[in-house]
């Protein structure tokens, strides 16, 4: 099993911090470089380069690290697959999951809290980034599964559908966009646009629609981009422009009156959301129960 000098390793390794290391374990930094300092002394080498207060893997370390970070997984599986002879509702290990923007928000909340209802002793941590970076957070081992938007094609990932999502067009219901429920396509390259950051799945998801009709995202006029979902919301219902959300992200702003959805004929959006894991890692027992789990949860 993985030390206690071994995990400090790891935390240290991952922020490049002894003070975030410090911070997240809760002990004081000079406990932190004490058992650096072990470790360093067990294997007979320098894992860390410390210059002008920068930190930095040598070598040794990121061979360590890498090999941690395996470590880590399979020590989780083998607690998972040990108390998988229990009964059901006594699965343990650790679930280390990581959402983008909008499924940590609006579709993984539920499914979180019902499994653990069912599986107490789980420990549950997930990362939420948009879907670039949950990616690769995923392929650094910082977690062992993930949800994003789009179907992954990258060496070393394995996906699996899971659901499907309509993305529609909105206003504030003071602009005057608001005025004309439907736009063509061609009055759609005029229409103020606030748009999501790069790498977000759905704007991904707008772009391949507008393909299929020989546009590009920069053939918009866009006004602004914007991180998050929310705060794109929150910025349309107090401006002229529109925007493309998610239905889920926009449902309760609808039926409130705080927003009101625009047709764009023939641009039907839809984002697709997959699990993803690393090649090699399909069978761990706690990413299989839970992507089971959660298919079930929304009748799958």
């Amino acid at each position: 099993m993985i030390s206690f000098n071994h995990l400090v390793f790891i935390e240290v390794a991952r922020h490049l911090s002894f003070t975030k290391a410090s911070e997240v374990l809760f002990i004081s930094q000079p406990a932190i470089s004490k058992h650096i300092q072990k470790l360093e002394q067990e294997y007979g080498v320098s894992l860390f380069d410390r210059n002008k207060g920068l930190v930095k893997l040598t070598p040794a370390g990121l061979i360590l690290q890498k090999h941690l970070q395996m470590a880590s997984t399979l020590a989780s599986q083998i607690v998972f697959d040990v108390s998988s002879f229990r009964q059901l509702d006594s699965l343990r290990g650790d679930l280390k999951l990581g959402a983008s923007t909008t499924v940590a928000l609006y579709i993984i909340p539920s499914v979180l809290s019902a499994f653990r209802k069912l599986h107490s002793e789980i420990h549950i941590s997930m990362v939420n980034r948009n879907s670039e970076n949950v990616t690769k957070a995923l392929l650094n081992h910082e977690i062992d599964l993930a949800i994003v938007e789009g179907k992954n094609k990258m060496d070393g990932i394995n996906s699996q559908f899971f659901l499907t999502e309509e993305v529609i067009a909105v206003c504030a219901p003071d602009s005057y966009l608001s005025k004309q429920s439907n736009y063509s396509i061609q009055e759609l390259k005029t229409l103020p646009l606030a748009i999501r950051e790069r790498g977000s799945g759905t704007l991904a998801a707008v772009a391949q629609s507008l393909q299929q009709h020989h546009l590009k995202i920069s053939d918009l006029n866009i006004c602004i981009r914007l991180g998050g979902t929310e705060v794109l919301k929150n910025f349309v219902m107090a401006d002229d422009c529109m925007a493309f959300l998610p239905f889920t992200a926009v449902q309760k702003a609808l039926e409130r009156g705080d927003l009101v959805k625009l047709n764009i004929d023939q641009l039907n959006i839809q984002r697709h959301f997959y699990f993803i894991q690393r090649l090699g890692d399909e069978n761990l027992g706690i990413n299989k129960a839970f992507i089971k789990f959660a298919k079930n949860h929304y009748n799958i």
